[in-house]
């Protein structure tokens, strides 16, 4: 992935503040590739920062509106937030310990632009999410996510 700086945010219709900077850093070099309004706090935090997660939800909703995130509802009303890379992919969630598998699976894709075909109609975007339960907490009751050996099939692009 490229690394976005303050002229894509000006590019954006954004001026380049620190904040932005900053969120837009730990969007880019988190591990895991969706992150809450929270966990970009915390980490911001940890870093020994000093931004409100006031601050933090408003910068991410400008980085939605200008298109450099997705914002994702994958569970009650918790907004998830990933860098917008261009490129689609769908989603498996994990509904008992959150973790996030992304996928593309081109015969899913084609199936979809059949069905919208027989039905006459024209798909402008779509958002596949899978809910189920990962291997970690049905085979150990082990959340995936904290280190347990979790490998995702060879099509994932998590």
């Amino acid at each position: 992935m490229q690394r976005l700086d303050s002229e894509d945010l000006k590019k954006a219709g954004l001026k380049a503040t620190l904040p932005r900077l900053k969120i837009l850093r730990i969007l880019e070099n988190s591990q895991t590739r969706h992150l809450t309004a929270e966990e970009v706090y915390r980490q911001l935090l940890d870093a020994g920062e000093e931004v409100g997660l006031a601050t933090v939800y408003r910068v991410l909703t400008q980085f939605e509106a200008a298109g450099l995130v997705k914002r994702h509802h994958f569970e009650g009303d918790r907004s998830i937030f990933e860098l917008d890379e261009g490129g689609h992919h769908d989603h498996m969630v994990c509904t008992a310990c959150g973790k996030v598998i992304e996928f593309y699976d081109p015969a899913i894709e084609e199936r979809q632009r059949e069905v919208a075909a027989n039905h006459d109609f024209s798909i402008n975007e779509h958002s596949l999410y899978l809910y189920g339960t990962c291997r970690g907490m049905r085979e150990r009751g082990v959340c995936s996510m904290t280190g347990a050996a979790e490998t995702a099939p060879a099509d994932s692009i998590s």
